[in-house]
């Protein structure tokens, strides 16, 4: 078990004064079966009341309206995070992650990674987990990319990340989520943070014995206690950070993230 403080900010800047501006922030993480959170404290610039829910997903949702006109949107999340990889908690499996979802279906480049995926899985012994599988897999996909920032957004399917052989984390795990799936695997999306990115990190968990358990495509390795999971999804559109709509004139926009996680002993 680790002890992590964790500091998350997001400022928006608008190029003129905007209003009517509704957003909805999935920025918080939630007590689950691998991790307790306590202390949160969230800062919101406007200062605005926020209503909180939880999702279908079991992520923490904060919705708000700022009415009058503001030219800067910051929001910044504080709290720690006890985390235990060693004794994660059983959850009931949900057959929804074994299908593709909007940002994962196939097309002839993740077609040609499922089958070579498929040969190395079907070299493995007879008794080789659902985890043993998985790291196949997450080898084949990190040997593929390049990490390119830049080179994709938020809207890029796995499929479109893949024909490049270029992306970010997201594009890893969706590469990777669509094979997992297409060879028989229970996989879902995992938003969250890693000390050391200095913005958010996002990684699959495998579902295997009645647990989650989570591989980073990007870095090649099993997750330890050093992640954090703010929130999980069949895609990245399940677990978008935020997301909001507004009224300006000839608005532009220029985003400012920053990312801490730094261990404390017990």
């Amino acid at each position: 078990m680790k002890k992590l403080v964790f500091d998350y900010e997001m400022r928006l800047s608008f190029s003129s004064p905007v209003t009517d501006h509704r957003f909805q922030l999935r920025c918080v993480p939630a007590t689950g079966p691998r991790q307790q959170i306590v202390d949160v404290q969230i800062t919101m610039e406007p200062d605005v009341e926020l209503e909180t829910t939880v999702d279908s997903f079991g992520s923490v949702v904060n919705t708000g309206y700022i009415p009058q006109e503001h030219t800067v949107f910051n929001y910044r999340v504080t709290g720690i995070a006890f985390v235990d990889n060693a004794h994660i908690k059983p959850e009931i499996d949900k057959p929804l992650y074994r299908f593709d979802s909007a940002l994962t279906i196939p097309g002839p480049a993740v077609t040609a990674l499922i089958e070579v995926c498929r040969a190395r899985v079907e070299a493995l012994p007879p008794d080789a987990t659902p985890i043993d599988r998985a790291r196949e897999v997450m080898d084949e996909v990190y040997r593929a990319f390049v990490y390119t920032p830049g080179a994709t957004t938020i809207r890029t399917t796995a499929e479109e990340a893949f024909t490049q052989r270029k992306g970010v984390c997201q594009d890893y795990a969706h590469v990777m989520l669509a094979v997992c799936r297409h060879l028989g695997l229970g996989a879902r999306y995992i938003a969250g943070l890693l000390g050391g990115e200095g913005a958010t990190h996002a990684w699959v968990e495998i579902y295997h014995d009645r647990r989650w358990i989570g591989l980073d495509p990007t870095h090649n390795r099993m997750v330890d206690d050093n992640y954090i999971t703010i929130a999980h999804g069949r895609d990245y559109r399940d677990c978008m950070l935020d997301i909001g709509i507004f009224s300006g004139d000839d608005v532009r926009q220029t985003q400012w993230v920053n990312a801490s996680v730094h261990e404390q002993e017990l």
